[in-house]
This record gives structure tokens, C-alpha cells and sequence, in this order.
């Protein structure tokens, strides 16, 4: 049976152009035509035309200048790189932020405020200090799909002189971003999220705002993150930037918001105690196109997980950093302050290549591996008021 993977929030399969693209680099290195992208010799700029080629692709899918960008092992370091440049100072953040972000302000930080949000995950942003010198509120949450108000987070920071970041990396690809029209500081995004290879990221810099480099000891990226460049990951982040502007993966991703609603219609009626984390429809423009989350009373997500898996069916409870972590998901209590919602929740992200097979498969599957779970389980259900 073709396995269902509904876990590309978590990683998005490897696109095709993506695999070609770090090929040519690989067999370009085997054979001494591509080398370190910091030597003035032709092999070397050969790398450096690559990373370059790869910087304006990455660039023009979020509407930057590409001396705008800066290439990363991924969001945890832009994270952390756009923390440590307000070291000591005053940082707000929502309360469901990435891990990478809420740890990183949290070391950082001088003072940190942390920003409620409401019961489907939107921050409330009128609640931002005045003496705020850095907001970050990620554009898209990672396990409902929420898509966050950044204009208007914009327009108050604007009033105070406070840098703004955004943490896109969800949303990069599945919606319309650009970076001018939001008017941020910062913006963090990663390439496995868009079909590119794990391990490189990138983080977009305005012009005039204040940096300073996390990692030190080199001359690269504009001397703004030392360390050797990464010929062979930028071609795949560049190859797969490039297809999701040359194809308008955000417009592609209309087709999955349906099956995403489809989904969530099919739960919410043919699976008993199930319930809504989040926005039921993705056409309202108020969530991802391609993100669901759902809790089941008196199922334990893990379990539900691990049972779906021995169906063919990828999913996860949650945000992958946080597996195999015990405790609740911070991004659920913030929205409900119920453990039980949170650790009875499983979060479906669809993808390109999802279809309505996949949601028959699943709906074929789902309600009897909850009804198992229930009928062993030692909670009490309880009943609809």
C-alpha cells in the first residue's frame, strides 16, 4: 500500500530540481571544477557563482534585494543569529513561538515579554510594550497553521521604533510573501520546508537595520556569518525557491487548502470526540492552506501516531524539535491551558503531492485507531455540553 504522508511541516519531500541541482554540484567537486567559494582560483568561483545564483533565486521568492539575504544552517541559527543581535536589550515575543526563537530570547534577552494569544493562536499584538526593542511574531505557527496579523504588529512597532522579525519558515511557499510590503526587519525561512535539502536556511536583513554576526571568524556572507560556504546546499535551496516562483507554489497550495478542509470536515463528523485546534477553513485566508490540527478525547497523540504509522499513515503530535519531549506542546496550552487537548492532538500538514485518496486513506484508518484508543483508555470521556 502507497504510504500517506501528511508530516510535511515537519520536512517536505526533496523536489526533483532540487536533487539535480546539487548533483551537478557534487559531480562538479569530484571532479575539481567546483571548490571553496572563498578562493579567487576558477574552482572556487565557480562555488561562489553558485551560492550567488542560489542567494537571488531565495531572494526573489520573498521580494528581497539578495545582499538582503544571508544563508544559514537553517531557522534555528537565523533565530538565534536575529536574538543575539538584541543581546541585553528588551525582546517581545508570542507565547507560541518556535522553540528556536522562545529559547533563544529567552538566553538573550535583557528583558523578555511574552505575548497571549487567543484561542485560535492569533497574537495580541495591541499588548506589545512601547519600550520593546525587538518583536518577533512568526508569520504562520508551525502546528495549527495560524497565520499572524504581522502588518498590524508592523504599524504599532512603526510607532515606537521597534525592529520587527518574522519566523516564515512554515509559510514560505504556501502563501504570498514579501518582505517590502510587510515592512519587517528580519525574516527567517529554511529550505527543507519548500522541497529543498535539510541543513541551510536563510535569514533577510533590511537595509539599515542593526546586526551583528552570530557566528565569528570569517570573512563570508558579507562577512555576517563566518564558516564555509555551502556550494552544495545552496544549489538545492536555489533550485527549490526557483520552481516554487517559476510554478506559484502559493497558488498550487489553493487546490490543497481544499483537501485540507475536506479533512477536517470528514474528523469533525465521522470521528466521535474529535475537535478543532485552530481555524476550521483554510479558504478564509486565516490559516495555511495545508496545515491541520485536531485533538481526540481519551487518545493519547503518540499512540495515535504510532498506530497510523503501522497503516501507512505519517503524521505528528506536534512540532518535530519538541519529539520525544513529555511535556504538553506550549502552542496548545497557549491556546487552551488543557494538557488533556494537547497531548490527545495530532497535527496533519499536506503538501504538493497530497491527494483525495490519501484523505480516503486516512478516513479509512483514522476512526478505528481512535476507537481503540478509547475504548483502552483510563480518561473519562467527556460529552458535548
Amino acid at each position: 500500500m502507497k504510504t500517506t504522508y501528511l508530516d510535511y511541516a515537519a520536512t517536505s519531500p526533496l523536489l526533483p530540481e532540487a536533487k539535480e541541482a546539487m548533483i551537478r554540484v557534487l559531480d562538479g567537486m569530484e571532479n575539481g571544477q567546483i571548490g571553496n567559494a572563498s578562493s579567487l582560483h576558477y574552482a572556487g568561483q565557480n562555488a561562489k557563482n553558485i551560492i550567488e545564483d542560489a542567494r537571488k533565486n531565495v531572494a526573489q521568492l520573498i521580494g528581497a534585494d539578495p545582499a538582503e539575504i544571508i544563508f544559514t544552517s537553517g531557522g534555528t541559527e537565523s533565530n538565534n543569529t536575529v536574538a543575539n543581535i538584541f543581546r541585553g536589550q528588551k525582546i517581545a515575543i508570542s507565547s507560541i513561538e518556535h522553540p528556536s526563537m522562545l529559547e533563544s530570547a529567552k538566553a538573550y534577552a535583557g528583558k523578555l515579554a511574552i505575548l497571549p494569544v487567543d484561542e485560535q493562536g492569533i497574537v495580541q499584538w495591541q499588548q506589545i510594550p512601547e519600550d520593546a526593542d525587538l518583536v518577533s511574531i512568526m508569520l504562520a505557527n508551525n502546528e495549527l497553521g495560524t497565520i499572524e496579523p504581522i502588518t498590524e504588529v508592523k504599524k504599532r512597532c512603526k510607532n515606537y521604533n521597534t525592529f520587527v522579525h518574522s519566523d516564515a519558515t512554515q509559510a514560505l511557499g504556501k502563501i504570498h510573501i514579501n518582505v517590502k510590503e510587510l515592512g519587517i526587519d528580519y525574516l527567517t525561512i529554511s529550505a527543507h520546508k519548500i522541497g529543498g535539502p535539510v541543513g541551510i536556511g536563510a535569514l533577510y536583513v533590511r537595509k539599515g537595520s542593526a546586526f551583528k554576526p552570530l557566528l565569528l571568524g570569517g570573512h563570508q556572507e558579507d562577512r555576517r556569518r563566518a564558516g564555509t560556504s555551502n556550494a552544495l546546499l545552496a544549489a538545492g535551496f536555489g533550485a527549490a525557491a526557483k520552481w516554487c516562483w517559476n510554478n506559484w507554489s502559493c497558488k498550487k497550495y489553493l487546490q490543497i487548502a481544499k483537501l485540507r478542509d475536506e479533512l477536517c470536515k470528514r474528523v469533525l463528523n465521522e470521528v466521535p470526540y474529535s475537535s478543532l485546534n485552530g481555524f476550521e477553513k483554510a479558504e478564509n485566508g486565516n490559516t495555511l492552506p495545508n496545515i491541520l490540527n485536531m485533538s481526540f478525547q481519551a487518545a493519547e497523540g503518540e499512540s495515535i501516531q504510532l498506530y497510523l504509522d503501522a497503516d501507512d499513515v505519517i503524521v505528528s503530535t506536534g512540532s518535530a524539535c519538541a519529539a520525544g519531549d513529555i511535556q504538553p506542546s506550549h502552542v496548545l496550552m497557549a491556546i487552551s491551558g488543557d494538557a488533556e487537548v494537547a497531548h490527545s492532538s495530532i497535527r496533519f500538514s499536506l503538501g504538493l503531492d497530497t491527494t483525495a485518496e490519501d484523505i480516503d486513506h486516512v478516513m479509512a484508518v483514522l476512526p478505528k485507531v481512535i476507537k481503540r484508543l478509547q475504548e483502552i483508555s483510563t480518561i473519562k470521556i467527556k460529552e458535548p455540553k
